[in-house]
């Protein structure tokens, strides 16, 4: 079994300082004799990765509930345990975990966000519509990217969690969400 290189933190404080750092060991970044990348056991298995794209038609302002497409993907790529990253490729679009059990909560957030980033809040840029702006800041409050654990294929949401696409656009949209998984490979023996 390879050895572990050392890794050290250095606190910033000790450069402002003039302290100098201790030299790293010979060896670290280096690989041994011993083991190769070629060598399938001091390298591990290669790990399975599902990529899949998956578009989505929003109806305009409003939550799209994305759970069971991406389940089908992970499925559908043999996922087996590993993590799960969502990337939505839109700017005035965006990714969350929410609850799934109550529509109030869903109008809710759309309502909270409003308030926000409200469509009169004196935007300068306003080229593509009053819309465009709150828009933007919605998708900077809620996010572009999602990390998920998966086990046994599936998310490892909690009972009332959803994964959903955030539209802050009023008009409906097609919008592009990319689904990444890198993990262990389900090879359906369960």
């Amino acid at each position: 079994m390879a050895a572990l290189a050392e890794i050290r933190r250095f606190p910033a404080a000790s450069a402002e300082r003039g302290l100098r750092r201790k030299p790293e060991p010979r060896h670290v970044g280096r690989m041994s004799k011993r083991s190769s990348q070629s060598d399938p056991v001091a390298a591990g298995p290669a790990p399975h990765q599902v990529m899949r794209r998956l578009v989505v038609a929003t109806r305009g302002p409003g939550l799209t509930d994305v759970t069971r497409e991406v389940a089908e993907a992970l499925r559908d790529g043999a996922a087996g345990d590993g993590l799960l990253t969502l990337f939505v490729r839109h700017t005035s679009a965006s990714l969350t975990i929410q609850e799934n059990a109550s529509p109030e909560v869903r109008l809710d957030l759309v309502d909270a966000l409003d308030r926000l980033a409200p469509r009169e809040g004196g935007w300068r840029h306003d080229l593509e519509g009053p819309d465009d702006m709150p828009a933007h800041v919605k998708a900077v409050l809620t996010g572009a990217s999602l990390s998920v654990p998966v086990l046994g294929g599936r998310p490892a949401l909690g009972q009332w969690q959803a994964l959903y696409l955030i539209e802050h656009r009023d008009r409906p949209h097609d919008r592009e969400i990319v689904i990444h998984f890198i993990g262990t490979r389900d090879d359906g023996l369960r």
